[in-house]
């Protein structure tokens, strides 16, 4: 039997959990600069309230010690979660993931740089903790005193919690499904990103850090893939005008995986991008792919990086270019580049699917062609799986630091030099007589963080001395003292490739995989010409395409790294389906001018789209109509939502082998 005392004690417990709780997702909200006014605060209230009844319940059972230990546990784990949360978004730029282990290493590794990227009001997610110890220490003690021996019978106290939790469980499933509750300007539903959280920025906005954390937990355990509803894509009779397509015709007839099918109807509908004038304009050549290690704009330096300035300013440059960062960045954006396909936000999608096959990707279709294609890499596999992915991307031959016979230190984190690095693969290089043309895919490492003292962050900290670098931070020195030695690299590699005889046919592509999130917008907004305030304005890197025989030329498109391989297919004239891809060729008529950040926000010439807040900052005197952001905020979400699931069901592999294999 109950007492009264007990019964009061557990809506009680309910109080002080909620509103601890509750105090932690706000101020959250209000560091995060979101707006804590909206039906979301609400929706994580009636979740606290929900899951703070069930903790209460089985707090009925306990003595009081216990109950207040519970609590004091509970609250200091939802407060210890939270400050991880906005550190680490803070930090790599994303929210942390229990799916994505690597996050992890990307910040133990560098922990002090981690706390000390902390703004003070950070600390402010400790307060709720601290006051329930100082509540529970002076005024706790004089708020219930109840002795009485009035019993309550327990079966009808468990009916009054069931009854509590279908309540309140009914009226957030509410807050979820109905539209009223709905921002129509979203990418993804509630009641989809509730399902699966493939977005974690739009999902903690949306349900809180205690729910997301629930969420990400049974991701673990449970299979989170996206849902999909029944078809109703009707095959575009245009689009069906070879021998070829109409196999593909045929197996979406015959197909009886409904999730195959609903990726055949897709990708079969997708659009076929036209010839242009740039088709073809490079094609025959030799083609070196340089994906850059932590490289933005302040690369675009001629007086200290001369050689990287030789070739953006004599080649075609996108000047609004973007790597979205995401939960393994690097290997992902890498990936990215290779396969035309968004990588799966909250995944270390290229470790994860790494047994993945895509016939489409940027090897074998410079493979089909007569290439003879190799890929490599001045550091180890610690973080990823290259040697395996690489291979079942197409590439012949993969080479890490260790086939390179490299120098690098993998327990003080000392990189390996980019300037051995190009010496290793000029001498590969070569090894191809002048009548063989390859494809070789290059990523750096040199000037990866951290930015506190190293053999190569001081190696060229000499440059720095004169006054005009006064006000840079030691860190922004050392970060740029890296970038040198990446600059002196690519002399190597130019200088490498003259000498064999083989510069004047080679194309080099050159892009930023992120920005250098070890550094503060603060610290590099000293070296950069324009301003980064601007929400994922620090995402911008340079993207270059060069070759001797082209006309230097600045392109104003807004673009990212998925645009990659569908713009070389063009320009090499390559045998491509423009279908495959959710990525574009940029020079196309048909080409949409926008880059697409991983939460779904979006920026073109004319505004910049905010996802989490669908706040739209407008550029031009034009403005789109609610209709318009809808209808490209939709495009948007099925290209993210299809790259994902032909990642996750391997669909590429299964394509080709049902449509090219004998």
């Amino acid at each position: 039997m109950f007492t009264l005392k007990k019964q009061l004690k557990f809506f009680y417990n309910i109080c002080i959990l909620t509103s601890f709780g509750f105090l932690i997702e706000i101020i959250f909200k209000l560091i995060s600069h979101q707006n804590i006014f909206d039906i979301s605060s609400f929706r994580i209230l009636l979740s606290l309230v929900f899951i703070n009844t069930i903790i209460s319940y089985i707090e009925m059972f306990l003595s009081e010690k216990i109950c207040k230990i519970i609590n004091i546990l509970v609250i200091f784990i939802l407060t210890f979660y939270s400050f991880l949360q906005v550190g680490f978004h803070n930090f790599i730029g994303v929210y942390m993931s229990f799916n994505v282990t690597s996050q992890a290493k990307a910040v133990t590794g560098y922990i002090l740089d981690f706390f000390k990227s902390f703004y003070w009001y950070y600390y402010l997610l400790l307060l709720p903790f601290l006051l329930l110890i100082i509540y529970y220490k002076l005024i706790d003690k004089n708020i219930i005193k109840l002795n009485v021996n009035l019993t309550f019978d327990r079966l009808k106290t468990s009916v009054i919690c069931i009854l509590l939790l279908l309540v309140l469980g009914f009226s957030y499933q509410l807050t979820i499904c109905l539209n009223v509750f709905q921002n129509k300007l979203q990418t993804i539903s509630n009641q989809e990103l509730f399902k699966n959280i493939s977005n974690p920025t739009l999902a903690i906005k949306q349900f809180g850090t205690t729910v997301y954390g629930i969420l990400d937990i049974k991701s673990l355990f449970m299979n989170n893939e996206i849902e999909i509803s029944t078809s109703n894509n009707e095959v575009q009779a245009h689009n069906v005008d070879s021998e070829n397509d109409k196999k593909w015709l045929e197996l979406i007839e015959n197909e009886e995986n409904f999730t195959y099918n609903y990726l055949n109807e897709y990708f079969i509908n997708n659009s076929k991008t036209l010839k242009n004038s740039y088709t073809g304009s490079l094609e025959d050549k030799n083609l070196i792919v340089i994906m850059m290690e932590s490289v933005n704009d302040i690369f675009i330096n001629e007086e200290l990086y001369p050689n990287f300035y030789r070739l953006l300013s004599n080649g075609y440059y996108f000047k609004n270019n973007y790597s979205p960062r995401n939960s393994c960045a690097t290997g992902n954006n890498e990936l990215s580049g290779m396969i035309g396909l968004y990588p799966i936000y909250y995944k270390c999608t290229a470790n994860v699917y790494r047994n993945n096959l895509y016939p489409e990707s940027i090897f074998n279709l410079f493979k089909e062609k007569g290439y003879k294609t190799s890929s490599m890499h001045d550091y180890s596999d610690k973080y990823y799986q290259r040697r395996e992915i690489h291979k079942n991307v197409g590439s012949d031959k993969y080479y890490d630091a260790d086939d390179l016979k490299l120098q690098y230190n993998t327990k003080d984190e000392e990189w390996a030099s980019d300037e051995d690095f190009m010496k290793q693969v000029v001498k590969i290089l070569n090894n191809y007589k002048n009548n063989e043309r390859f494809l070789t895919w290059l990523t750096t490492v040199t000037s990866h963080q951290p930015y506190g003292e190293s053999l190569y962050g001081d190696k060229y900290l000499y440059l720095f001395a004169d006054s005009k670098y006064d006000e840079y931070d030691i860190k922004l020195k050392r970060y740029m003292s890296k970038l040198k030695v990446l600059d002196n690299g690519l002399g190597i590699l130019l200088e490498g490739l003259e000498k064999q005889g083989k510069l004047d046919n080679t194309v080099i592509v050159l892009y930023g995989d992120h920005y250098p999130y070890g550094l503060a917008n603060s610290i590099l907004q000293k070296a950069l010409p324009y301003d980064i305030s601007e929400k994922y304005e620090n995402e911008r890197v340079p993207f270059v395409i060069w070759s001797n025989d082209i006309e230097a030329t600045t392109y104003e498109q807004y673009t990212s790294y998925v645009n990659l391989l569908p713009t070389i297919a063009n320009l090499f004239n390559l045998d491509y389906d423009s279908r495959y891809y959710v990525g574009s060729d940029l020079f196309s008529s048909e080409y949409q001018n926008l880059v697409v950040y991983t939460d779904g926000s979006w920026k073109n010439n004319i505004c910049f789209y905010d996802a989490s807040t669908s706040d739209i900052i407008y550029y031009t005197s034009k403005e789109y109509s609610t209709e318009e952001i809808i209808e490209i905020n939709k495009d948007i979400g099925y290209k993210i939502k299809y790259s994902d699931l032909a990642i996750q069901h391997d669909y590429f592999n299964y394509l080709y082998q049902k449509l090219y294999e004998k």
